[in-house]
């Protein structure tokens, strides 16, 4: 079972649990006011570790679309944590809370099931198709 810490918490979750999901399993109110369906931004996380090498297309293309994605070397990516799966052990900073941002909750209800799309790609692959497309 992988290991997922964060705010100097840790937590075992079973493999393909969503990261914004284990964060909660933390006790973390992380901001998620779009549902988890990669529309948002308020999930975001920056890895310490573990960051995975994979994209859904919904949060490649919210990434891609602001200042929020990193370039591929970076130390420490932003991710949105609705659209990980914990495959490994990772170790994330929380950027946007319930407590930090004011917010009267953290948004609606994230689902076990990745959405609007469950494939996952290569960021490489992503790039290319939107050069081509």
């Amino acid at each position: 079972m992988p290991t997922v810490t964060a705010e100097g918490r840790s937590v075992q979750v079973d493999a393909g649990t969503r990261l914004v999901l284990a964060i909660e399993a933390l006790g973390i109110d992380i901001g998620h006011r779009c549902g988890g369906k990669a529309r948002c931004t308020t999930c975001r996380v920056e890895f310490d570790a573990g960051a995975p090498i994979t994209f859904t297309r919904a949060e490649y293309l919210k990434l891609q679309g602001s200042d929020l994605l990193a370039p591929p070397d970076a130390t420490a990516p932003v991710r949105l944590s609705c659209q990980v799966l914990v495959e490994h052990d990772m170790s994330v900073r929380v950027l946007k809370t319930k407590q930090t941002e004011g917010w009267p909750d953290t948004g609606p209800k994230v689902g076990p099931d990745l959405v609007p799309e469950p494939e996952r790609f290569d960021r490489v692959d992503l790039e290319a198709e939107l050069a081509i497309g």
